[in-house]
C-alpha cells in the first residue's frame, strides 16, 4: 500500500470514529442541528475557520496564484477581509435572534411561511453551488492520489459524496464540528510546514523568493515559451472589463461570507452571543494567517514545480499537493493530500447539514406544517433524507463539470449568490424598521434570480474560446457571453438590495414594524434568547 493511500485511510478512520462518538450524543433536534449549543468559543472559532478554509482556499487559491500570480492573490485578499462583515454585522444578532437557521431571524418579525420558503430555497441553492466546488476538488485529488489503483474521477466523487452523507446523517452538527476542528488544525500545520519548506528552498530569503516570482517560465499557446513577472497585475483581469471583474469578485467575497448558510449556522452551536463574538475573533486570527501563507503555496508551486508540470498532473487544483511532493517526496505528498481531503470532507459535511437543517426546520416544519408540533424525531429524520438528496445532486453536477474546473472560481460564484440573495434581507431585517415580508421575499427572489441568470449569461458558461484552466471545465453554451463579467456580484448584489427595497415600499406591515424594537433589543442584548440546553 502506498504512503499517500495509507494516510488517506487513516484520516477517514479518524473521522468515522468521531462520527460514531457524535452519533451516540446527537439525540433530539437541538443536539442534531446545533450540537446542544455546547460548543466553546475557541472550539467554534476553529470550526468556523475550518468551514471557511475549504478546498477553494487550499487547492483553488494556490492554483490560481500559481497560474495567474498577483491577480490570483486577490482571491486571498477578498476572503481574508470578508470576516469583518461577519464580526461587525451578523454574528451577535444572529445568535440572539435565531434558533437553527438564517430564516429564524427573518421570521422573527415577518410572516414566517413565505419568508422561510424563500430562505430555504436560497440556502439550498448556495449550499449546492459551494458543495459542487468541493466535490470537484475531491474527485481530482482522490483520483490523482489513487491513480495507480485505477480509481477514476467519477468514482472518487461518488466515494467522497457517500462519506460526507454518512457524517451528516449519523453524526449531525456535533460530528461536523469536531471533524472541522481536526481538519483546521491539520490544515494549518500542513500549510505552515509547506511554507517553511518553500522559504528554505530560497535560503529563507524573501529577496530570492520574489526575484524568482518575477521570472516564471512556462509554455503558452502553440508551444511558445513565455517568461512573465507574476508580481504584476493583468494575468487574469485584463482590459476592458478586468477592473470591473475584480471589483465584482471583491463585492461577492466581502458580502457573501455574511450570507453563507454553513457559516451562519455555526453561531447557533454556542451558548450565547458573547461566545459567538469570541469564536469570530478566533476564526479571523486563524484565517488571517492561512490566507497570508497562500502566497508561499501559490508562488512556490509556480516557481518550484512549474505551470507545465501542474497542467499535466491534474490542473490548477493540484498545485499545493504537487508542491508538497516536490519539497518532501511521497510521504509529504500523502500528508498534504490527506489534509486537502480532510478539508473537503469537513466543508461538504458543513454545507450538507446547513442545507438539510434549513429544509427540515424552515420548509418542512414551518412552511408545509405551519409550525405545528411534530412527532419526536421527525424533523431530524427529514433532515437526514434531505442530506441524501442534496449529496446526490452535488455528486451528479460535479461529475458533469469534470476535474479541471477551478474550485476557487466555482466557490466565488456561490459567494455571489449568497451576497445577492441572503445578505440584503438579513441586513434590512436587522436595521430597517419598515422592512416587511414583501421586501424579504422580493429581495431573496431578485437576488437569487439575478445572480443565477447573470452567471448563466457570463463568460463562465458562454464563450467562443476554448475552456481555460481557471474557468469552468466545460462551457455549456458556445456563444459570445451576454454579460461580460465572470462574477455577477457587481450587478446582482445591488439588484438584491433594490428588490428588497422596492418590495417593502409596495405596502406597510404594522406587525413587522411593531416587533422591530423587540428584535433590536434582543439582537443586541440577548434578552429572551434561547439559552444553552443539554440533551
Amino acid at each position: 500500500m502506498s504512503t499517500p493511500l495509507l494516510m488517506f485511510l487513516i484520516f477517514v478512520g479518524i473521522t468515522l470514529v468521531i462520527t460514531y462518538w457524535a452519533a451516540r450524543r446527537s439525540t433530539g433536534s437541538s443536539a442534531y442541528f446545533a450540537a446542544g449549543r455546547s460548543i466553546k468559543g475557541w472550539q467554534n472559532g476553529v470550526a468556523v475557520a475550518g468551514d471557511y478554509m475549504s478546498a477553494a482556499s487550499f487547492l483553488g487559491i494556490a492554483g490560481i496564484i500559481a497560474f495567474q500570480g498577483y491577480d490570483g492573490f486577490m482571491y486571498s485578499v477578498g476572503w481574508l477581509v470578508a470576516y469583518l462583515t461577519v464580526l461587525l454585522v451578523v454574528a451577535e444578532p444572529l445568535r440572539n435572534a435565531g434558533k437553527y437557521t438564517m430564516a429564524d431571524v427573518l421570521a422573527y418579525r415577518l410572516s414566517p411561511r413565505p419568508v422561510r420558503a424563500m430562505a430555504s430555497l436560497s440556502t439550498l441553492t448556495v449550499s449546492t453551488f459551494y458543495m459542487i466546488a468541493q466535490m470537484v476538488g475531491a474527485g481530482a485529488l482522490v483520483s490523482l492520489l489513487l491513480k495507480d489503483s485505477g480509481v477514476t474521477y467519477q468514482a472518487a466523487v461518488v466515494g467522497v459524496g457517500i462519506l460526507m452523507i454518512v457524517y451528516v446523517v449519523f453524526g449531525g452538527m456535533l460530528a461536523t464540528t469536531w471533524v472541522q476542528i481536526v481538519k483546521a488544525i491539520l490544515l494549518m500545520a500542513g500549510t505552515i510546514l509547506l511554507s517553511v519548506l518553500v522559504l528554505a528552498h530560497f535560503g529563507f530569503s524573501f529577496g530570492n523568493f520574489f526575484d524568482a516570482i518575477k521570472h516564471v517560465t512556462y509554455h503558452a499557446a502553440a508551444g511558445k515559451v513565455v517568461t512573465q513577472d507574476f508580481l504584476q497585475p493583468g494575468l487574469r483581469y485584463k482590459p476592458p472589463y478586468g477592473a470591473l471583474d475584480l471589483i465584482s469578485l471583491g463585492m461577492a467575497l466581502l458580502f457573501g461570507t455574511a450570507g453563507l448558510p454553513h457559516i451562519l449556522v455555526r453561531f447557533y452551536t454556542v451558548p450565547d452571543a458573547k461566545t459567538a463574538r469570541t469564536s469570530v475573533v478566533w476564526a479571523m486570527a486563524i484565517i488571517g494567517v492561512f490566507y497570508i501563507l497562500t502566497t508561499f503555496l501559490g508562488f512556490g508551486a509556480a516557481t518550484i514545480v512549474g505551470r507545465d508540470v501542474i497542467s499535466k498532473n491534474g490542473g490548477t487544483n493540484m498545485s499545493a499537493p504537487l508542491l508538497a511532493q516536490a519539497m518532501g517526496g511521497d510521504i509529504f505528498f500523502g500528508f498534504i493530500s490527506a489534509i486537502a481531503f480532510a478539508t473537503i470532507l469537513a466543508v461538504v459535511a458543513g454545507l450538507t447539514i446547513s442545507a438539510s437543517t434549513s429544509f427540515a426546520h424552515d420548509f418542512w416544519t414551518n412552511v408545509i406544517h405551519r409550525g405545528t408540533e411534530r412527532a419526536p424525531g421527525e424533523e431530524v429524520k427529514v433532515a437526514r433524507v434531505t442530506a441524501f438528496v442534496v449529496g446526490g445532486v452535488a455528486i451528479l453536477i460535479a461529475i458533469v463539470l469534470g476535474p479541471t474546473a477551478n474550485v476557487a472560481f466555482l466557490v466565488a460564484l456561490a459567494f455571489a449568490v449568497a451576497a445577492s440573495a441572503n445578505l440584503p434581507v438579513i441586513v434590512l431585517s436587522l436595521f430597517w424598521r419598515r422592512f416587511n415580508t414583501r421586501g424579504a421575499v422580493a429581495g431573496l427572489g431578485t437576488g437569487l434570480l439575478a445572480s443565477i441568470v447573470l452567471i448563466l449569461l457570463s463568460p463562465s458558461i458562454m464563450t467562443v474560446d476554448p475552456p481555460t484552466v481557471t474557468g469552468a471545465a466545460r462551457h455549456l453554451i458556445q456563444s459570445p457571453p451576454l454579460f461580460p463579467l465572470e462574477n455577477p456580484g457587481l450587478l446582482s448584489i445591488p439588484l438584491g438590495f433594490l428588490g428588497a427595497f422596492l418590495g417593502t415600499l409596495t405596502g406597510r406591515e404594522p406587525s413587522a414594524e411593531a416587533r422591530y424594537t423587540e428584535l433590536v433589543v434582543r439582537a443586541n442584548t440577548g434578552l429572551g434568547a434561547e439559552k444553552a440546553t443539554t440533551h
